[in-house]
């Protein structure tokens, strides 16, 4: 049962927690990408780097939410957070001693991914145990305002340091934030969720349990379709960013980094109106209006010249907003509808699905770049 008293206390204390994890995450991120992209120039090796980025999730995601909703969610987040910070301690280490292989980058992105994929589904199941039913829409808002403002601060970050040092340094960075992140949620309290009958399932039956209330939600399931369409359309976008910033309009760290903190920043003003207003009341209207303006935002994009960097800008910054738009209502409405039982398998299941449907939106961008060669 959620806590009603005391909630706003326990959630802020939590996501400010968690946002020096994401704000050191996106700054390292940001400057794996463009260090990925300066030594290959390749948009192979970025897909690859996405695909890696999605496979732990597309693959055990679904295992991870019986773990998820077996054990303590605060203990899961806490252990991922550290793994992700001894790989980037691993990596800053190597690079140090002069073995710089993009292999030992791509399985540190295994790693990282690995973490998130427990991490983010155990901390949007542990949101329900805070926050009452009534007020998830803005307390997801709320969460993403936060998560936002530190993603907006960590691109500009990530160039910073690939300007003036190289990416050893960088994965320090990753290495403290992280271990903040943990101190911090040390301190919380999380109210534990309840078992019921899980201890006398198999693991095999808890799986097929989270299937069958994903399946038993005709409502979620329904409006899932769309949101796998929409995942392999958009993603590759936001994948090859990077490229798109060097290669087509020939610029620099620092113009990739206007281009992410822009993205940030339209997800951080989106993020804040839904927070304050709970956003559209019919909120699968909300969804449908944020991937129709999506749409349209690469429609444009696609067919501006070099030279109007610019005005490319402006459309990523609104290409952010819309993401907000379907994000927030669509964990909302998982959130409110799925018993917490099951709410962990069921948050990691859809986000399998989505991982599935990004590699294959970016094979289909790829191939399509090789036959117009």
């Amino acid at each position: 049962m959620a806590q009603t008293a005391n909630w706003r206390k326990l959630f802020f204390i939590i996501y400010v927690g968690q946002a020096f994890s994401l704000l050191s995450s996106s700054a390292v991120q940001f400057s794996i990408i463009w260090w990925i992209t300066m030594e290959t120039g390749s948009a192979m090796a970025l897909a690859i780097a996405s695909i890696i980025g999605l496979l732990p999730q597309a693959v055990i995601g679904l295992f991870a939410g019986v773990w998820i909703d077996r054990f303590n969610r605060k203990t899961i987040m806490i252990i991922a957070d550290s793994a992700v910070a001894v790989s980037s301690l691993v990596l800053g280490v190597l690079f140090f001693i002069g073995i710089k292989s993009i292999i030992v980058v791509y399985i540190v992105l295994f790693i990282r991914a690995l973490g998130e994929t427990f991490h983010k589904p155990a901390l949007q199941a542990a949101i329900p145990q805070l926050v009452p039913p009534q007020e998830l829409t803005k307390a997801g808002g709320f969460g993403q305002m936060i998560n936002s403002a530190y993603s907006l601060v960590g691109p500009m970050i990530g160039a910073l340091l690939m300007s003036v040092t190289t990416l050893q340094y960088a994965m320090i960075v990753d290495v403290l934030g992280a271990a903040l992140a943990v101190s911090t949620l040390s301190f919380v309290k999380i109210p534990k969720q309840v078992i019921g009958q899980r201890s006398k399932l198999s693991f095999i039956q808890d799986i097929k349990q989270g299937i069958s209330a994903f399946k038993s939600n005709r409502a979620l399931l329904r409006l899932t379709i769309p949101m796998l369409i929409s995942t392999i359309i958009f993603v590759p976008l936001g994948t090859l960013l990077p490229l798109m910033v060097k290669e087509y309009f020939n610029g620099t760290a620092w113009h990739n980094g206007i281009v992410q903190t822009l993205f940030s920043c339209g997800m951080l003003i989106a993020a804040m109106v839904i927070g304050i207003t709970g956003g559209l009341k019919k909120q699968f209207l909300m969804i449908s209006i944020s991937t129709g303006l999506l749409g349209i935002c690469a429609f444009v994009g696609g067919f501006l010249p070099a030279q109007l960097f610019w005005v490319f800008c402006i459309v990523v910054f609104v290409m952010g907003t819309t993401g907000m738009g379907f994000n927030i209502p669509f964990t909302s409405y998982i959130q409110r509808t799925v018993p917490t039982v099951n709410l962990g398998k069921v948050i990691s299941l859809v986000t399998s699905v989505m991982s599935f449907a990004a590699p294959v939106g970016m094979f289909m961008q790829v191939l399509y770049q090789k036959l117009s060669e």
